[in-house]
């Protein structure tokens, strides 16, 4: 029997300070979910899935504050240590364990990257992001495992049920936080939600793009130079206008 199952046989088990509260909280917040869902279908306008990335950021929110802290790194010896940004494949995202590990300390950096998950399920609070398409389906999928899990939970519940709970919340927070992006109109990758250009050819109907390329082919032509004049004389101007006569 594990410390924890004794700690709830005994008498002397009370329930963690503020949990009737939040899981009260957390329970509202998940039931209300279906409301915003009602009047929601594929290929609804991203503003419409704004109240429901909202309503899943408050519910996960409230899922992590019931769930023990989150290892930034996913290192057990330095859970909150810094974040190597450049961390090869298979390897854990702490930036000590890495460092020691490309400087040939293989056991102790080996140990450590075991025991982290792998870097491309986690991201910077520890959380895990789920990966594309995101699409209503994908919403529904998650928001279903989100409302299974809500139903098991309790106020005896061991803490690696809040934690899975903070975890679905956190996938299902993410699909309807890309739903709710602006939609690629102009088909332009680092534009999405640029305005159209109704002059551009086909392709290139970004207006930001196109009015940098306009501003590209103005510089690149070559600039008309006056011809040089010489010491002592004067150049002749050709007027535009006529004087007024005085």
């Amino acid at each position: 029997m594990s410390p924890q199952e004794q700690q709830r046989g005994s008498r002397g088990y009370s329930v963690p300070t503020g949990r009737p509260y939040a899981l009260k909280e957390l329970q509202a917040a998940v039931g209300s979910l279906g409301d915003h869902l009602r009047e929601l279908y594929d290929g609804a306008h991203p503003t419409e899935y704004e109240t429901v990335a909202d309503a899943l950021y408050t519910a996960f929110q409230t899922a992590a504050g019931l769930a023990p802290a989150k290892s930034y790194t996913g290192c057990p010896e330095h859970p909150n240590g810094a974040l190597d940004p450049e961390a090869p494949d298979g390897w854990g995202r702490c930036l000590i364990c890495n460092d020691r590990r490309r400087l040939g300390l293989r056991a102790q950096g080996a140990r450590a990257a075991s025991a982290a998950p792998p870097v491309g399920e986690q991201r910077r609070l520890g959380y895990p992001v789920p990966e594309p398409p995101y699409n209503m389906d994908a919403l529904l999928g998650a928001l279903r495992t989100v409302e299974e899990r809500r139903f098991h939970l309790s106020l005896s519940s061991p803490p690696e049920d809040f934690v899975a709970m903070a975890d679905d919340l956190h996938r299902a927070f993410i699909v309807a936080r890309e739903l709710s992006r602006p939609r690629n109109a102009s088909g332009c990758s680092e534009h999405p939600g640029a305005p159209i250009d109704p002059d551009a050819p086909p392709g290139e109907a970004c207006i930001f793009c196109a009015g940098r390329k306009r501003r590209a082919q103005r510089s690149a032509q070559t600039p008309e130079m006056l011809p040089r004049i010489r010491r002592g004389e004067r150049r002749q101007l050709q007027r535009r206008f006529e004087r007024p006569p005085g």
